[in-house]
């Protein structure tokens, strides 16, 4: 079945996402995540690309290139094992490789590729990409600018009113982009996908801003210079041709990034270095990290006020701050540019994987507003590209895969009902029935998300929605439903996602049409915010245990995703 292609070669991370039949979902690239790193690496005369090449860095450094994205448009090239290469056709091969993996598991090759750029590169570094395209017999059908790419993945998510505008703040690994992207002109820039005509396409406004050498790569040799002084060692002064401590300094580097990530979930870490000097670890708190960032970050926010000012915009007339790149999960960046624009800020949970979902979204619509029937029906909805965080209540909700087999009414499902029974609000789920009526209840706030009155047990005859809940019969959903396996995976995933609303959906189809209310709906916006405030391991204790506990941390975080579904529907 056709398909079509988006990729976005980053910095540090390359990754690609496929488009058919009006979905879009990542593709998977590497064995241990759907990302691959950009490294590059000279073994022989062959040009090795992604894992392969990274694990050559440890013991062949010399022969690696990585961040060569950095080095487009500069005429000196970089020297691989003595052999000159174009940073652009290390680009070239990177796109080369992932074109083939995908038609390699796909069965065919892509009906079109769309490939991203950063907003800020010009007609000359564009051309010397498309040279290098051609060197390895590739022509992109689209050329994307990176911010464009990701507003169309969040207006996907959360569709935007005609010309809502929305800054996009890309930090990525090796350099921060921005612009403000207006919705619903009609137009895109980018190639190909200019002109499809299509509601909700997306232009940028003003001057895309940024700042070329400035990402996660920087943040991470920050860290590795803290820990060489920490342990008083100067990597200038290292035997160079010392295989030895070459190894033990990339290995070294490895850990400094593998610490500044953990720094974004943990409150401390510590890193082990193994040189043949020292053999020690070195510990590392969280606000050390922030330290030594803040005075980049602030930069970065310079450079928003500049974006903004360029479009002849004040800071109110921003939607919101979209938030897109790996760098972006470190929490200190939503802090900075929250307070610093004053706007409302959106951090995506899949960071890595918005700006390509975003490209295949638009190959994809190209190619419908091209075809003489039209788009398919399934078109219209919204593709999957992880919960942007705060999770996009009332936004359509994706096609969902069927249930794999019928497995009856789960234990989880089942406090599921009974939470909606004891928070009274069965009768504001019926999504449908707020439909034109102008308006409704905001989205509640965390700290709204309780019951209004603890200490008072719901009176079915004092509930003031109109619904009997006595007629849910919530007989048979507990006790004697089976354990169902777990969701697949180690953490949030379109899969987990898919699984999940089939499961929910199923189990409570028949409540739920009680009501009137959209049991697939609910459970989709369940899920999207519970992914947000849920630990994925956690979740799936529950979820695969047959004795659900609503007052758990789980299940009040169900009960808060509840809530703020069934309020915010419509």
């Amino acid at each position: 079945m056709a398909y079509h292609l988006g990729i976005d070669v980053g910095t540090t991370y390359t990754a690609a996402a496929i488009g058919r039949d009006g979905r879009v979902e990542p593709a998977t690239l590497g064995t241990r995540s759907v990302a691959v790193p950009s490294v590059v690496c000279m073994a022989g005369d062959r040009l090795l690309v992604g894992e392969p090449a990274a694990r050559r860095a440890i013991t062949d450094p010399q022969r690696v290139a990585r961040e060569f994205k950095r080095r487009v448009g500069d005429t000196t090239p970089l020297l691989l094992g003595g052999a000159p290469v174009s940073a652009e056709l290390c680009m070239a091969r990177m796109v080369e490789w992932v074109v083939a993996q995908v038609s390699m598991v796909e069965g065919e090759r892509p009906a079109s590729l769309a490939l991203t750029h950063p907003a800020n590169w010009g007609e000359y570094k564009l051309d010397l990409l498309c040279q290098a395209l051609r060197h390895v017999d590739l022509a992109p059908d689209h050329l994307v600018p990176e911010p464009v790419a990701a507003a169309t993945a969040y207006a996907a998510q959360r569709p935007l009113a005609p010309g809502t505008v929305v800054a996009v703040y890309d930090l990525g690994g090796g350099t921060f982009d921005v612009a403000l992207v207006r919705a619903g002109a009609g137009e895109a820039r980018g190639g190909g996908v200019a002109g499809t005509g299509r509601a909700g396409a997306a232009e940028i406004v003003g001057r895309p801003d940024g700042i070329e050498r400035l990402g996660g790569i920087d943040f991470d040799h920050a860290v590795f210079r803290h820990v060489l002084d920490a342990v008083g060692l100067d990597p200038e002064r290292l035997d160079a041709d010392d295989t030895a401590s070459a190894s033990g300094l990339a290995q070294l580097r490895e850990e400094c990034t593998e610490a500044k990530e953990g720094l974004s979930h943990e409150t401390e870490v510590s890193i082990p270095v193994m040189l043949p000097q020292r053999h020690t670890e070195v510990r590392l708190v969280r606000h050390e990290l922030e330290a030594m960032i803040r005075p980049a970050l602030d930069e970065t926010v310079v450079a928003l006020r500049r974006a903004v000012a360029s479009a002849g915009l004040e800071a109110g007339d921003v939607a919101t701050v979209l938030l897109v790149g790996g760098s972006s999960r470190i929490p200190l960046v939503a802090e900075v540019v929250g307070a610093g624009l004053g706007r409302p800020v959106a951090v995506d949970a899949r960071p890595k994987d918005t700006i390509p979902l975003g490209a295949a979204l638009l190959a994809m619509s190209a190619a419908d507003a091209a075809s003489p029937s039209g788009p398919p029906p399934a078109a219209a909805a919204a593709p999957y590209s992880g919960p942007p965080t705060p999770a996009p209540h009332g936004a359509p909700v994706p096609p969902v895969p069927p249930a794999r087999s019928p497995r009856g009414r789960t234990a989880l499902v089942a406090g599921l009902v009974a939470v909606i029974v004891l928070a009274g609000i069965v009768g504001a789920i019926a999504l449908g029935d707020r439909a034109g009526s102008g308006g409704g209840p905001a989205t509640p706030t965390s700290s709204e998300r309780a019951d209004p009155d603890p200490g008072t047990d719901p009176d079915p005859a004092s509930d003031t929605t109109g619904i009997d809940l006595g007629a849910l019969d919530l007989g048979g959903t507990t006790g004697d439903a089976p354990i169902p396996e777990p969701l697949p995976g180690d953490d949030w995933s379109p899969e987990a996602r898919g699984q999940f609303v089939g499961d929910c959906s199923t189990g409570i189809a028949d409540q739920m049409a009680a009501v009137g209310a959209d049991p697939v709906a609910l459970c989709g916006c369940v899920y999207d915010d519970v992914s947000t405030s849920s630990d994925f391991a956690d979740f799936n204790d529950q979820w695969a245990s047959d004795d659900f506990d609503p007052g758990s941390r789980v299940g009040q975080d169900l009960t808060g995703a509840l809530l703020a579904c069934s309020t915010s529907a419509g």
